[in-house]
């Protein structure tokens, strides 16, 4: 008798997993639950699921952001995604098949959620939107999908989609129409707007913050339209109150005045050009420690399997060093994208003899291979990879060589950039030194994708457009 309950209580435990299964990999995928410990973090936050939401994505960084209404009528921040894969450069999509994410303001409304995405759950950002289509822009069905693989998009683990797509679903269950998603190129710090003050998007980037400083202060999204062939925020008649008017003008004369002074003390106008986009450390410890194949299991198991994008692009950005009129100075490797990686690195081209200046190269993806690739050596670089270690940076001086050398893996480039797990020492052992081909004039190389479909701009205020729901891409 004991052996037959045994028996029917894990049939019964066998089924239950079964259909625990079918709800996240089969037509139900839907219906995916926001996980329990959400739910606590939203009640001890004053939010419940139905409230709306606010997506911001910041390139840089690697991270997502989920901010929730509470009973207060303001948003405040429930949880910080990291986010697994993303392609392209800093700046703004311009052409289908660029590699680029979006930069904007989007909505994400009902008919933008797709379940039946190859990618796991994925819903579609709503490029190219009123702004994108003013500048004359292509491409469409760009998307926030799982997967972590990237040609144009953002790419979350399996499990984080999952969680986002319940909470914009749960979201517009409760009644708002459309998301904002705000897709930032980074963080709009005086810090990040004193480095870029020259890239040739610095222009756009501020009409993004107009946007973003809004919503800083006020703590609720604005109202989002164009003009003149710019961002336009709140103009929609909505009266907003002089105490939020005031703060807003304080924050940003705050803003300006940190920008000058970093300016003044020295900070060094850059540019980051990646190999192919980024993911945020954490992944790359991952990647370092388990490998592609390992990795892509864990975070991609719903998914269909393309493998994590581009592995062998996953190391820092190289740093383009600006003169006063935008002229490339010197082109250094960093180790990473994060702020003291990237100012040891120009700590390190600073030290090196001058070179004539060039005129900066906006790139749009992935620089191409050389036919031939550097060699190791000692002396007379053109262009430096930057091996940086706390409170320190040398330069590692690559000179090109007729003969290939034997180019160390990925993994080994990836364990030599990022402490494994549990490092907590802020003292380290030097890294493995680092070989990276850094073509002294990035060029520009472009992707074909197939063609998609373009949507409109949506705001919660706009009714959106619902074609797509009815033809559910497989992204």
């Amino acid at each position: 008798m004991a052996v037959r309950h045994f028996a029917l209580a894990a049939l019964l435990g066998l089924t239950l997993a079964a259909c625990e299964e079918d709800r996240y990999r089969g037509s139900a995928r839907h219906n995916i639950p926001i996980p329990s410990a959400t739910y606590t973090l939203m009640s001890e936050k004053g939010m419940s699921k139905s409230q709306p939401i606010v997506i911001r994505s910041y390139k840089k960084e690697s991270e997502v952001e989920v901010w929730k209404k509470r009973g207060d009528g303001k948003y405040a921040l429930l949880k910080t995604f990291p986010m697994c894969r993303w392609s392209g450069q800093l700046g703004p999509k311009v052409r289908e098949g660029d590699r680029m994410a979006p930069e904007g303001f989007y909505a994400i409304s009902p008919a933008q959620m797709n379940p039946n995405s190859s990618f796991y759950v994925s819903f579609n950002m709503g490029y190219p939107n009123a702004y994108d289509r003013s500048h004359g822009r292509t491409g469409a069905h760009l998307m926030v999908h799982g997967a972590c693989s990237s040609a144009g998009c953002y790419s979350m683990t399996d499990d984080q989609i999952g969680e986002l797509y319940a909470l914009v679903r749960e979201a517009q269950n409760g009644g708002q129409k459309a998301v904002q998603m705000q897709a930032f190129p980074f963080r709009m710090t005086p810090e990040n707007l004193a480095k870029h003050r020259l890239d040739p998007n610095i222009a756009f980037w501020k009409n993004l913050k107009e946007g973003s400083d809004y919503f800083e202060v006020a703590k609720d999204e604005p109202s989002v339209s164009v003009a003149g062939g710019r961002y336009a925020f709140n103009r929609d008649g909505t009266q907003i109150d002089t105490s939020i008017t005031q703060a807003l003008a304080e924050k940003r004369q705050q803003d300006e005045i940190q920008v000058a002074a970093l300016v003044s003390k020295g900070t060094p106008a850059i540019k980051l050009i990646y190999d192919d986009g980024d993911q945020h450390s954490s992944f790359k410890r991952m990647l370092a420690q388990s490998g592609a194949d390992s990795m892509n299991k864990s975070v991609a198991w719903g998914s269909r399997d393309v493998g994590i994008s581009r592995v062998d692009s996953l190391i820092g950005p190289r740093v383009v060093v600006l003169d006063d009129k935008g002229r490339t100075k010197a082109t250094v490797r960093a180790e990473s994208a994060d702020n003291e990686a990237v100012l040891a690195a120009v700590s390190s081209a600073q030290q090196q003899p001058e070179v004539e200046a060039k005129p900066a190269v906006a790139v749009a993806a992935a620089p191409a291979k050389p036919a031939a690739q550097p060699a190791r050596a000692t002396s007379d670089a053109a262009t430096q990879v930057a091996k940086v270690s706390p409170g320190a940076a040398t330069a590692a001086p690559i000179q090109t060589a007729a003969a290939e050398p034997s180019q160390p893996s990925f993994y080994q480039r990836a364990l030599s950039f990022v402490p494994l797990l549990g490092s907590g020492s802020s003292e380290s052992k030097e890294p493995a030194p680092v070989v990276s081909v850094v073509p002294e004039t990035p060029q520009t190389v472009t992707a074909p994708l197939p063609p998609r479909r373009a949507s409109t701009l949506r705001t919660s205020q706009l009714q959106p457009d619902a074609s797509y729901a009815s033809q559910p891409v497989a992204r």
